[in-house]
C-alpha cells in the first residue's frame, strides 16, 4: 500500500482559495446542473465516470476548487450501490429490525409490557426506499449547489480524451474531459453453475427486497454483507444457516474477535456450516436445494432452503467501459492498474474505488475521490490505507482499523495488547448491553498504537476514534491519559489502552 503526501499549502492560503471558488461558482451553478448529455465541443477539466460514494465526491471536490466537472451516472440515481442497494438500505433495514427484534423479546425485562408485536414488512420496506430516495435526491442538490454537469447515461472511452455517451433518454453524444476518472465500482461475484434469479437465489440486491420472510435460508458465505444480511431475516423470523469455505468468519476480522464474534451470532440463533464448500443450488418448485461438502472433501449433503443469499464478495465492475478502446492496463483479477497518483497507463486517466486496488468500501473511495480531485486541482493528496476502517453493522457491531495480530507475526514486528470487556464499563451495564470488548495493539517498544478492534455496541461509531489515534501516531499512553466522558461506552477503549500501556486499568 502507498501513503499519498498531504498538501502544505498554508490553512491561509486554502481557504482564501475556498473562498475565491465560492465566489465565482455560486451564481453560476444553475447553468451547470443538467440531466442531459452535452455537446461534443465542450471540453471539461475533468469527467467522472460513476457517481458512486467515490466518483460524486471526486466530481463536488474537483468543482470545489475551481474544476469544470461532469459527472456521468447510468443508474438514474446518484450515489451508486451503496446509496442505491448497498450501505445505506441495508442499514435501514438492520436498524429496524433491531427495533422489532428487541421490541418482541427484549422490553420485558426492562420494565416494558408490549403485547401483539407484528411486523410489516411493506413498510419496513417503504422506509428503506425512504431513505434511498432523500439521500439521492441531496447528491443531486449537492451537484447543483456546486456546479456539476449530471449527465445520466451510460459512458465509454473513444479517445483517452472522449467520453461516448449512451444517454438513457436514447440519444447520443459524447463529452470531451482534459482529465478522467473511472468510478464505476463493483458487482457481485458470481458462483459459477448458481444462477442468481433475485427471486428465490438471490444476491445482496434481492436480499433486500425479500416479499416476505424466508421460513429458512441459507446464507452462502460468512463475510460483511452475509452476516448483515442474514442477521436481518434472522432477527424477523427466518431459520439462517451461514455456509463458510473458510474456518473463520468475518474475512480480515481479528481472530479473537472473530471467535467472540461467532459466538454471540450462534448464541443469536444463526447456525453455521464453516469450512464447506457450495457445490451448487438450484430452484426445484418453492424449495433451493443447495449441495454442500467439506472443504478439503468429505461427506456432501444438501440443505433446503427458501431462499439462498449468494454474497462471497465483490469483483471490479468495467464491462462496457471501452477500456480496450485506449489500451487501460487491467490485472489478473479485473482490477485497473493504477500508480501512487491514481494514474493508469494512460496519465489523464485515472482510477479510484471498488475499480481498482483495495478494500472494496465506500469510505475508502470517498477518500481516494477527495485525494484524485485533490492532486488534479493542486498537485497533492493524502489518502492513508494504514487508517482506512472497516464495519460490520450486526448486533453487536464489529469494527477495527489498523493491523491485527496475524499480520504483525507476518512481518515480524514486536507488539503488545489489551483488551477491556464491555461487561466492565457502565453505559454498557446500564444499557443492558454488554456483550464484546476493546482490544488495542500498540508496538511493543515505541507503545505506538498498530491496531483497535471492537465489538460491541455502536462500535463503528467507536472506531473513529481508533482512526485518529492511527492516523496521528497516537501512543496508547496519549489516549490512556486523555479525558473521556462518563458514563460512556467509549471509556472502554481508554481502559483498553491503559491496560496496552500500563498493564492495567482503574475499572477490571
Amino acid at each position: 500500500m502507498f501513503r499519498l503526501v498531504a498538501s502544505k499549502a498554508p490553512l491561509a492560503n486554502i481557504a482564501a482559495r475556498n473562498a475565491a471558488v465560492k465566489t465565482v461558482r455560486a451564481p453560476m451553478a444553475s447553468q451547470f446542473y443538467r440531466l442531459y448529455s452535452t455537446p461534443a465541443d465542450t471540453e471539461y477539466d475533468v469527467v467522472v465516470i460513476g457517481g458512486g460514494p467515490g466518483g460524486y465526491p471526486a466530481a463536488i471536490k474537483a468543482a470545489q476548487q475551481g474544476l469544470k466537472v461532469a459527472c456521468i451516472e447510468k443508474r438514474g440515481a446518484l450515489g451508486g450501490t451503496c446509496l442505491n442497494v448497498g450501505c445505506i438500505p441495508s442499514k435501514s433495514l438492520l436498524n429496524n429490525s433491531h427495533i422489532y427484534h428487541q421490541t418482541k423479546h427484549g422490553l420485558k425485562s426492562r420494565g416494558i409490557e408490549v403485547a401483539d408485536v407484528k411486523l410489516n414488512l411493506p413498510q419496513m420496506h417503504k422506509a428503506r426506499v425512504k431513505a434511498i430516495t432523500g439521500l439521492t435526491k441531496g447528491v443531486e442538490f449537492l451537484f447543483k449547489k456546486y456546479g456539476v454537469d449530471y449527465v445520466k447515461g451510460t459512458g465509454s472511452f473513444k479517445t483517452a480524451n472522449e467520453i461516448a455517451v449512451a444517454g438513457l433518454d436514447g440519444s447520443e453524444s459524447s463529452i470531451k474531459g482534459k482529465n478522467i476518472i473511472i468510478a464505476t465500482g463493483s458487482e457481485v461475484t458470481p458462483i459459477p453453475g448458481i444462477e442468481i434469479d433475485e427471486k428465490k437465489i438471490v444476491s445482496s440486491t434481492g436480499a433486500l427486497e425479500l416479499a416476505q420472510v424466508p421460513k429458512k435460508m441459507v446464507v452462502i458465505g460468512a463475510g460483511v454483507i452475509g452476516l448483515e444480511l442474514g442477521s436481518v431475516w434472522a432477527r424477523l423470523g427466518a431459520e439462517v444457516t451461514v455456509v463458510e469455505y473458510l474456518d473463520a468468519i468475518g474475512a480480515g476480522m481479528d481472530p479473537e474477535l472473530a471467535k467472540n464474534f461467532h459466538g454471540i451470532l450462534k448464541k443469536q440463533g444463526l447456525k453455521f456450516k464453516m469450512a464447506t464448500k457450495v457445490n451448487g443450488a438450484k430452484v426445484e418448485g418453492d424449495i433451493v436445494k443447495v449441495d454442500v461438502e467439506a472443504s478439503k472433501g468429505g461427506n456432501a449433503e444438501t440443505l433446503e432452503a427458501d431462499a439462498v443469499l449468494v454474497s462471497i464478495g465483490r469483483r471490479p465492475y468495467t464491462t462496457g467501459l471501452g477500456l480496450e478502446n485506449v489500451g487501460v492496463e487491467l490485472d489478473n483479477r479485473g482490477r485497473v492498474v493504477i500508480d501512487s497518483e491514481f494514474k493508469t497507463n494512460i496519465p489523464n486517466i485515472r482510477c479510484i474505488g471498488d475499480a481498482t486496488f483495495g478494500p472494496m468500501l465506500a469510505h475508502k473511495a470517498e477518500d481516494e475521490g477527495f485525494a484524485v480531485s485533490e492532486m488534479i486541482g493542486t498537485g497533492h493528496g493524502h489518502v492513508n490505507y494504514d487508517a482506512i476502517p472497516s464495519v460490520i453493522y450486526t448486533h453487536p457491531e464489529v469494527a477495527w482499523v489498523g493491523k491485527n495480530e496475524t499480520e504483525l507475526k507476518a512481518d515480524g514486528i514486536k507488539y503488545k495488547t489489551g483488551s477491556f470487556p464491555f461487561v466492565a464499563n457502565s453505559r454498557a451495564r446500564t444499557n443492558d448491553d454488554s456483550d464484546g470488548l476493546v482490544k488495542v495493539i500498540a508496538d511493543a517498544e515505541t507503545d505506538r498504537i498498530l491496531g483497535v478492534h471492537i465489538i460491541g455496541p455502536n462500535a463503528g461509531e467507536m472506531i473513529a476514534e481508533g482512526v485518529l489515534a492511527v492516523e496521528y501516531g497516537a501512543s496508547a499512553e496519549d489516549v490512556g491519559r486523555t479525558c473521556h466522558a462518563h458514563p460512556t461506552l467509549s471509556e472502554a477503549f481508554r481502559e483498553a489502552c491503559l491496560i496496552t500501556s500500563f498493564g492495567q486499568a482503574i475499572n477490571f
